[in-house]
């Protein structure tokens, strides 16, 4: 997480770009009171990663209606990540680390007891269909900055 906190999204590698957006985008949709596959749908398509929407949405779902506390992320706009994105960020490494046990634990601390399983099922679809579509989730990393 502290790899990613306050960090700019721009120094982020494509996969986690592509995460920031759209978790910023799920929750834009949700505070719209649209429907987030359908919002996020075209992005989805352009990077070739539509198999992993439902698993992304689904995994969305889970972390906002399990939660233990609510999720904040920042608007799409924003330049740097902020706390829970960063959470989000170290979650999906150590997901497509295959850090099961890690991953479990951190589950724990976000979710209800009961969301762990499903919500672990669905990062794991996910990690997988990034990994199908030429993303490289296990390399999440922050680019040093140019400046």
């Amino acid at each position: 997480m502290y790899d990613f906190i306050e960090q700019p999204v721009a120094n982020l590698d494509r996969s986690g770009r592509f995460l920031v957006w759209a978790t910023r985008g799920w929750a834009r949709a949700i505070a719209a009171r649209r429907c987030p596959p359908r919002v996020l749908m075209r992005g989805f398509n352009a990077h070739g990663l539509m198999d992993m929407l439902p698993h992304f949405h689904l995994a969305m779902v889970l972390l906002n209606l399990e939660g233990r506390d609510k999720l904040a992320v920042a608007p799409l706009e924003h330049r740097d990540i902020v706390e829970h994105e960063a959470v989000l960020l170290a979650l999906w490494r150590d997901v497509a680390f295959g850090r099961e046990a890690r991953v479990r634990a951190t589950l724990a601390l976000l979710v209800n007891e009961e969301a762990v399983t499903p919500l672990l099922r669905a990062l794991n679809s996910c990690s997988a269909e990034m990994t199908h579509g030429g993303f490289e989730p296990s390399a999440l990393h922050i680019h040093a900055s140019e400046d």
